[in-house]
Order: C-alpha cells, then sequence, then structure tokens
C-alpha cells in the first residue's frame, strides 16, 4: 500500500504541518468537531441503551412475564401450574393475588400496589429474592400479615423493619353501622432495593393474608417466567389452547409502550445526531477546499510528472478519509471514556447538590451500556459522511490547470 505514491502524497499532506496558521486551525476544528459529534452521539445511544436493558433486565424479571387468569376461577391451580411448568418455553410459574390500595402511617399516605406472593416459588418468576434483605422472604412467610415494602416507600412513611403500616383497600363493606373501608394494620418484615420505580409503588404480602385481605379463598392468577421476553404471546396461546375460561395479559400491555418508546428514542436520536456529524463535516469540507488551494503549485507539479486527474481525485478523497478516520477514532475514545463515567459523575452531581433528576422516570440511577453494533452503525455511518465530503474537494483538485497554479505561483 505504502509503495503506492499517492498513499505516501496523501498521508504527507494530513502529517505535514502548513504554514498557513488559519488553515492549521481549520485542520484542527475539522477534526476537534467530528470527534465531539461521534463522542456525544455515543454516549447518547449509549444511555439509551442502558434504559432499555434495565427495563429488560431489572424491571421486566421482577414484574411477571405474563399472567394468566381465568373467569371461572381456579378449582385447581397446581394443576394448572404443572400444565404451565411443562411447556418448554416456560422457565418458572406461580401464583399471586393483586390488588391496590394506600399505605398510611403517621399521616402519611401513599397508593401502591400490592401482590400477594408465594415466598418459596417467587424465585422461579421473579429476581426479587435477589433485591431483598437477607432472609426477608422467609421472615414473609413466616409472619402472619407481614409485608415486603421497597426503602423508597419506606423512606417516605419513615417506616423500618418491625413497624407497622396501615394497607387501606378501595373495598367498601356494608355493615350495621354503615360503609366500612377495608383497612389492615401489615408489619413491616423487609425491605428491597430495585432501583426503580417498584422500590415506591409496590408491596408485597403473603399469598394467604393477601386472600384474606381481599376476602377470598381463591387466587387471582399464574404469573409465569418465560426464556424470551418477544415470544410470549405465543406462549400464551399455547396455554391457553381453545381453554376459554381462560386469558393471559403479557408485560407488553403494562410496559410494552414504553419499550417501543425507547426504541423509537433510540432511532430519533441517531438520525439527529448523525446531522451534528453531519455538520462537523463541513468543517472537515473546508479544510479540504483550503488543502486544495494551499498546494495548487504541488498539484501542478504532480500533473506535469504525469499525474492523472484521477490520480489527484483518489489523493484528496484519501486524504479526507484520513482525516474522517482519526476524528472516528478521537470520537470513539471520548465518547467510550465520557460514557463510562458518566453514572458515576450523576452520582456524585446527585449527593452534592441533592438532586433527584431521575424521579420521574422507572428507574432512579443513569443507566449506560455501550453495544459494538452501535460502534459498528456509528463508524461506517460517518466514514461514508467522510467519504461524501471528500468528493467535491477532491473533483476542484482533479480539474486544477497546472499552467495557471505554475504561473500565478510564480
Amino acid at each position: 500500500m505504502l509503495s503506492d505514491w499517492r498513499w505516501l502524497v496523501a498521508l504527507r499532506l494530513f502529517s505535514a504541518p502548513s504554514a498557513n496558521q488559519l488553515m492549521s486551525f481549520v485542520g484542527v476544528l475539522s477534526i476537534g468537531g467530528l470527534a465531539v459529534a461521534v463522542a456525544v452521539l455515543l454516549s447518547v445511544l449509549s444511555v439509551v441503551n442502558g434504559f432499555e436493558k434495565e427495563l429488560r433486565d431489572r424491571v421486566l424479571s421482577v414484574l411477571p412475564h405474563a399472567t394468566i387468569y381465568s373467569r371461572q376461577g381456579f378449582e385447581n391451580w397446581q394443576g394448572l401450574r404443572e400444565k404451565i411448568l411443562a411447556h418448554p418455553e416456560v422457565l418458572g410459574a406461580a401464583p399471586v393475588v393483586e390488588g391496590s390500595g394506600l399505605v398510611v402511617m403517621d399521616g402519611s399516605m401513599v397508593g401502591v400496589a400490592f401482590r400477594g406472593i408465594d415466598a418459596e416459588l417467587e424465585g422461579s418468576v421473579s429476581i426479587l429474592p435477589d433485591f431483598v434483605d437477607p432472609g426477608a422472604l422467609q421472615a414473609l412467610a413466616g409472619t402472619r400479615y407481614g409485608a415486603l415494602i421497597g426503602r423508597e416507600l419506606a423512606e417516605e412513611l419513615g417506616a423500618k423493619p418491625g413497624d407497622r403500616i396501615s394497607l387501606v383497600l378501595p373495598d367498601v363493606q356494608m355493615s350495621l353501622a354503615g360503609p366500612v373501608i377495608t383497612t389492615k394494620r401489615v408489619q413491616v418484615v423487609g425491605l428491597f432495593r430495585v432501583g426503580a420505580d417498584l422500590d415506591r409503588s409496590h408491596v408485597f404480602l403473603n399469598l394467604d393474608d393477601a386472600r384474606r385481605l381481599k376476602r377470598q379463598s381463591d387466587i387471582d392468577g399464574i404469573v409465569i417466567h418465560v426464556n424470551d421476553l418477544f415470544e410470549v404471546h405465543g406462549v400464551i396461546q399455547d396455554i391457553i389452547n381453545e381453554d376459554y375460561t381462560l386469558f393471559g395479559v403479557s408485560w407488553m400491555r403494562q410496559n410494552g409502550n414504553l419499550y417501543d418508546a425507547i426504541g423509537t428514542q433510540k432511532a430519533t436520536m441517531f438520525l439527529l445526531l448523525m446531522l451534528l456529524v453531519m455538520v462537523a463535516m463541513f468543517n472537515v469540507v473546508s479544510n479540504l477546499v483550503m488543502t486544495v488551494d494551499d498546494n495548487r503549485s504541488e498539484i501542478a507539479i504532480l500533473r506535469t510528472m504525469g499525474a492523472t486527474p484521477r490520480d489527484l481525485r483518489f489523493v484528496f478523497m484519501l486524504h479526507g478519509m484520513v482525516v474522517g478516520i482519526v476524528g472516528l477514532v478521537l470520537g470513539l475514545l471520548l465518547g467510550l471514556a465520557l460514557t463510562w463515567s458518566m453514572a458515576q459523575l450523576y452520582e456524585v452531581v446527585s449527593r452534592t447538590f441533592e438532586l433527584n433528576l431521575m424521579k420521574e422516570y422507572f428507574i432512579r440511577y443513569l443507566p449506560v451500556e455501550v453495544q459494538a453494533g452501535d460502534v459498528l452503525m456509528i463508524s461506517v455511518a460517518s466514514l461514508l459522511v467522510s467519504l461524501f465530503a471528500t468528493l467535491y474537494p477532491a473533483s476542484r483538485a482533479a480539474g486544477a490547470n497546472p499552467v495557471e497554479a505554475l504561473q500565478y505561483d510564480v
């Protein structure tokens, strides 16, 4: 490759210092602008990837992938569970009782969703056991009307393990004294921290306690954990299999719109930030045009020595690609450094200024994930834009008149 004089000339154009200070400044500016654009693009996509990963691997691993309900109640939910577990795509199944209400303590009141779970089976359908205090699930199973609450909810209520909180259900019963709201004092047996909105919005009870609280003898449904999130609808269809008394609700009904929104946001951000890369390429074009004008006499000499317009076009396209590659590599290195330090920087800023910028999101921290596919996509797109940016300056060099160049140079 380096035996070809065109490569040597292109590399010399890039590495040789210019006597024109303005041209040197524009050259540095073109590479720096491209590097910053690539770094911003990589960092933003990595943050979006982090949100997608946390939704998939954390939130959707605590909440059920799907829940099987019955229109006529479950006469033998154990038998149905065994049937569900026989499906090759099902990794786990467990009974659940669902409800909503208010938790009240010392004048603080927060709306929550509560779930009655089987402590022994919960680990087969959820990663909740990974985020609870040691021994909390065992305490939940052995305590009458015990509850697991999130640390964020506990901080808002001022509750700690061993305290009692009131759970108020939107279930009004009529008595001789008039309408009575269902209220129960439950004991906090443990805390969990998923790092998501669940830490404030969910309370977990023992399965039997939840049934008694709702005054029912049956469960509400059977939650399942599947191997592939995106094949859950097919699994539900296989399970209900013409049994009109059964129906299923997948995670897509509750969180599917959010997941789709993250994917759409990623595509939109990529297109918008690629415009930033294209804007940076204007500096590259300016740099190349100035390089052509600054080397008119050298171009004329090469023409008199036998170089063809095609050779000159190749030289300046190659020079532009070298500029693009250097800017791309610097941008990727800067983007990786920025991405890997972003989460720690966010934590430092949040603690220092006592900010909670992620309060309205489904997680409470800034997730980042660098994907090799994104790096490849950014690299290919940036190199293609660099290639198109070289076309005009290279054509300008190829069309230069050597006689006029030498005449003006003299």
